[in-house]
């Protein structure tokens, strides 16, 4: 016990005690002079739930409700509803909480997206105790980064870093709201850099051991410079709460798309089009290579622009733009982050030597935009599934004679609660034997609206609404 008090007590000490560079600050001093331009976000999203509990929005689709009025009859505004038949529906306030920062002195506030998505109601409260409402000018949720406005003038404002010059087992500090608790600061270590998580293969996470908690999303994450290095994202946990493993999203690659989403244009991202895979000992032995590195073209999508410039299956990409490639997890990075249309130079790896090749980048389609396409495994369709089309041996097995296998999930699908495994057996009572067909279907429903999806899971089936917010 005595040496974890002792070595806490130095690691306190090691933050919060002036050292002698000249660009380098206390804890104490980071707060006083970059405090005030950290604030509180608030949302309240309204939600219509059902007498009797119903865990998601009714949809406006009049299909969709007469299934809840025969199914769920207890729901506001239906029969059996303490209103009466027909009477309005009582939405009721779902709140949230999370941080932000100025990063211009008109009122442009920095977060995440996922701490607004979906809010009818954004309220930005300052230091000051002054509060605003603030309008969403937009979300990108690949980068998980939202920017908001509020109307004010002459606000603090955030000196903003470069997460390159970050070493692993430097000091960071953070300021935020876990659990509400406005303006609280917590500091640690960097952990490691560039890390890619499942959900998420365009963004090179910083790992911190700074403590983070609800409420803590979307806050900065500063050097001891005094400098934004990243925003408060994600925490890897069992538990619900801090467990000592924390992400930030690199600034450099917020501000990349803050132009974008400043003035509501969508997010241009660059597409390669191929399955790519992790290059192993085993593999690189195979193909000739010095090392495990590089990208493992799997395969190559029909019409796309990998295919137009020649790249093969069994391809290794070795560089990207001038940049080595040392892992697969770089290249969705890399390749997401440059602009459509530019004309890029790689070298690959192809029959036991390096070659040139050069490759002019297409635009990511939309109905690929839930995953790393060009450098992912799976490819998502509208509404956030990744489907496979289901073998006749699976079908014998399920005893059914059409369907698609759901191989993963993300965005609109994840958050209804569909799996991994779930086979999609209709889309708002239209049967479904392909992937082609349920992207037929899908691609005509209006951006907000929700769909019926009749979902086989284990041994039963059952509908899940799915909002499809043409993201």
């Amino acid at each position: 016990m005595m040496r974890t008090a002792l070595a806490t007590t130095a690691l306190v000490f090691a933050l919060t005690t002036p050292v002698l560079a000249k660009d380098v600050m206390d804890v104490a001093d980071l707060v006083e002079k970059q405090g005030p331009a950290v604030v509180n976000i608030s949302t309240t999203t309204l939600v219509k739930r059902g007498a009797d509990g119903i865990p998601f929005a009714l949809p406006d689709n009049e299909d969709m409700q007469e299934f809840f009025r025969r199914f769920f009859p207890g729901a506001p505004g239906f029969p059996g509803a303490p209103n009466g038949p027909g009477g309005p529906s009582q939405p009721m306030p779902a709140r949230g909480a999370g941080s932000g920062f100025v990063i211009s002195s008109d009122g442009y506030i920095l977060t995440n997206a996922h701490v607004v998505r979906d809010a009818d109601e954004v309220v930005v409260k300052l230091t000051d105790k002054r509060t605003y409402t603030a309008k969403v000018l937009g979300a990108d949720n690949r980068t998980d980064v939202a920017v908001i406005k509020i109307t004010a003038t002459k606000l603090p404002v955030v000196t903003l870093g470069d997460p390159t010059r970050l070493r692993v087992g430097e000091a960071v500090a953070a300021i935020g709201s876990p659990f509400g608790f406005e303006n609280s600061v917590t500091a640690g270590i960097v952990s490691a850099k560039g890390r890619s998580l499942p959900s998420e293969s365009y963004v090179p996470y910083i790992q911190t051991d700074v403590p983070i908690n609800p409420g803590n999303s979307g806050g900065p994450l500063f050097n001891m410079r005094g400098e934004v290095v990243g925003i408060n994202s994600q925490i890897y946990s069992r538990s619900g709460g801090y467990q000592g493993v924390s992400f930030a999203i690199p600034i450099d690659v917020a501000m990349e798309v803050v132009e974008q989403l400043k003035h509501g244009g969508k997010i241009s991202r660059g597409w390669l089009g191929v399955v790519i895979q992790e290059v192993t000992a085993d593999l690189a032995e195979s193909f000739g290579l010095d090392r495990p590195r590089g990208a493992l073209v799997s395969q190559v999508q029909e019409g796309s622009p990998a295919q137009k410039a020649g790249l093969r299956a069994s391809d290794v990409i070795l560089s990207f733009n001038g940049q080595p490639v040392e892992n697969s997890g770089d290249l969705p990075r890399m390749v997401g982050m440059a602009k459509p249309g530019t004309k890029i130079s790689m070298q690959v790896w192809r029959r036991g030597k390096a070659e040139p090749l050069s490759i002019v980048l297409g635009e990511l389609p939309v109905e690929n935009r839930a995953a790393a396409d060009g450098g992912s495994s799976k490819t998502y369709s509208r509404g956030g599934l990744s489907l496979v089309e289901l073998s006749a041996a699976q079908r014998q097995a399920l005893d059914i004679d059409h369907g698609v296998l759901v191989e993963g999930v993300a965005g609109d699908a994840a958050r209804v609660g569909i799996r991994a495994g779930d086979v999609i057996l209709a889309v708002n009572n239209v049967k479904i034997a392909t992937v082609a067909a349920y992207r037929k279907v899908v691609a005509t429903v209006p951006a907000g609206k929700t769909v019926a999806l009749l979902v086989r899971r284990g041994g039963g089936s059952m509908y899940v609404p799915l909002k499809i917010s043409g993201e």
